[in-house]
């Protein structure tokens, strides 16, 4: 099983969480390539069996809008028929931008793998076994 995650991260939290969910995934079985959105393609997500993408949420629940936002665009006619699974942290609000993001996805196409996992802020407690968990059950889709 190939699998690539592609995140940014601009205070680390989503970083943290993208770690995570490599070490569950890889204790899985899965053959891991972990990137930084600014150094990702749309080659990534084709070779790989399943694409993860991480996000924070940011000013109006939004994604990030310089670099991964823009990513995501370039890459959503690609992502027909592929396993994909989503996830960030946020500060404050509900999950809005997850919502909106698994939707978007869906229209793309997109086999969504489980419900996008969101963290308030850092991963801690039991939302470090949360993305260890969603990496692992991943992997073993």
């Amino acid at each position: 099983m190939k699998m690539c995650i592609i995140y940014w991260s601009g205070t680390g939290n989503t970083e943290a969480m993208a770690n995570l969910i490599c070490e569950g995934a890889v204790s899985a079985g899965a053959d891991v390539t972990l990137k930084e959105v600014s150094s990702a393609s749309v080659s990534d997500i084709q070779a790989a069996d399943i694409a993860i993408f991480g996000c924070p949420s940011m000013g109006d629940e939004i994604l990030e809008e310089d670099e991964f936002e823009p990513f995501m665009k370039s890459v959503t006619d690609t992502l027909g028929g592929k396993k994909i699974g989503l996830f960030g942290s946020y500060d404050w609000g509900d999950g809005e931008w997850m919502r909106t993001w698994e939707s978007d996805v869906k229209k793309a196409g997109a086999v969504l793998l489980k419900d996008g996992l969101i963290v308030n802020l850092t991963p801690a407690g039991t939302d470090i076994d949360k993305c260890r968990e969603f990496g692992k059950d991943i992997a073993g889709m």
